[in-house]
Order: C-alpha cells, then structure tokens, then sequence
C-alpha cells in the first residue's frame, strides 16, 4: 500500500549486505541516500584535518628545532658578551694603570722641571752676584755685591736702631742680590734690591719693589730691579708701571721703556 510503513526484516538486511558486499560500487550510492550532505562531506574535511595537523606537527618540529638553535646561539652570545665585559674591564684597569703612570710621569717632569729651574735661578743668581760689575754698570758706578755678611750686619744695625722691623730684615734677607754703588745721574748711593729669575714674572716684580722699599725704610737709596734672561709681557708691563729697572741677557731698561 503507499503511504504505508515497508516492513524490513533481519532476512532482507542480510540479503541487503550480502548484495552490498557482491556489489562494491553500491556502496556509495546507498551511503548518498542514507546519509546527508554534511555526513558525506566529513571524510575530505578529516582527510584535510589530518594533512594540516601533520603540517603543523611538522611546522612545530621545526620551530622547536629553530628555537634550539636559537638557544645556542644566545648562549654563545651570551658568551661572548661576558668575555668581552671582562676584556673591558681588563683595558679599563689597564687604563687606569696606564693613566696613574702617566701622572706619576707628570709629577716628576714637572718636579724635575722645578728641581732645573731652581738650578738655573741659583746660577744666574751667582752669575749676577759674581759680575755685578758687568750687568749692572749701566745702572750704578763703583758697583759691589754685598755679602751675606755685610747685608746680615747692614740689616741688623737697622732693626738696632729701630728703622726695621725684624720681619722687614728676614723679608729683605730673602732677596736674591743687594748691590751697592754711586748713582750715575747724582752723587748719592744707592742700593739695588735685585730679583733674579730665569723668565722673569709678575711675582719677581712685585717682590722687588717690597723688598726695596722696605730697605728705605733704613734711609738708604733704593731701587727695585729685576733680572733674568727674559721676562713676561704682563711682567713688562707692571714692572714699567712699578719702576722697576729690567736687566735681561746683559741689557738694561729703564722703568720708561728705553
């Protein structure tokens, strides 16, 4: 009847697979009638799932094999950088030895170019006292380098007195050469407070003229001079400003320039 149930026995479902199993190629047809679309559509999705989750499996592999080179890499940079630190702080302590020589270096340069000035000034200064004569006619005549004896006892009698203290003395005993003669332009005597330096500088003018004013205080005659082989400008400058007479390589000038 239609529109009426078909009754399907056990006998009929073993036929059915019997015949399934003679006829192969029936198979697909019955699995499109009994199955939908999406049922039948599954097989190609899996089959798809499969080859991209091996892709990945294999894609992960390859990552993780990177990710292993990559820490070895990093390990050996890590490496690396340490040496490198360490050899840094080595130069840097090298450096610093280096830099510490150096200065020592410095010092003694500067101690030993101290040490030759000074033997230079203690030269010149018995050059001037031995040859006062020849370097300073042009100022005085009858020229005399006093002693230390004869300034000692010229400087005592003056603090006997009461024309000089006893800082002024020890101040005026400091000076590197006194020199005693007849002023050229007038009768009197006159005595020279000489400072004498190898480059003369602003500090030796400045001296001279103390040191010679403090030995008018005694009454004498004075004039502040100082000597050398050369002399700074600003020197120059304040020593024509001061009065100061300049006696350098043998040449005189006066505190006017001439």
């Amino acid at each position: 009847m239609i529109g009426r149930a078909m009754a399907f026995t056990v006998h009929e479902f073993h036929d059915l697979v019997a015949l399934l199993t003679q006829h192969p190629e029936w198979r697909a047809e019955i699995r499109r009638l009994v199955l939908t679309e999406e049922l039948m559509a599954l097989p190609p999705i899996v089959h798809d799932l499969a080859e991209a989750q091996q892709r990945t499996t294999q894609q992960m592999a390859q990552l993780t094999q990177q990710m292993a080179q990559l820490t070895q890499q990093m390990a050996q940079l890590t490496q690396q950088v340490a040496q490198l630190i360490q050899q840094v702080a080595q130069l840097t302590q090298q450096v610093a030895q280096l830099t510490e020589a150096q200065q020592r270096t410095e010092r003694q340069i500067i101690q030993l170019q101290d040490n030759v000035g000074e033997l230079k000034g203690i030269v010149l200064e018995e050059r001037y006292r031995n040859r006062a004569f020849a370097y300073f006619s042009r100022l005085v005549r009858r020229t005399h380098a006093l002693t230390g004896d004869e300034l000692v006892a010229l400087l005592e009698r003056a603090v006997a007195e009461g024309h000089l203290s006893e800082d002024g003395m020890d101040e005026i005993a400091l000076a590197d050469v006194v020199v005693r003669g007849q002023q050229r332009e007038s009768p009197g005597e006159v005595y020279l407070v000489v400072e004498v330096s190898w480059g003369v500088g602003p500090g030796n003018v400045e001296r001279a003229v103390r040191r010679a004013a403090l030995l008018a205080q005694t009454g004498l005659e004075t004039m502040p001079v100082v000597a050398g082989e050369r002399i700074t400008d600003d020197a120059a400058e304040l020593a024509r400003a001061m009065r100061v007479w300049q006696v350098l390589d043998g040449r005189v000038t006066a505190p006017n320039g001439r």
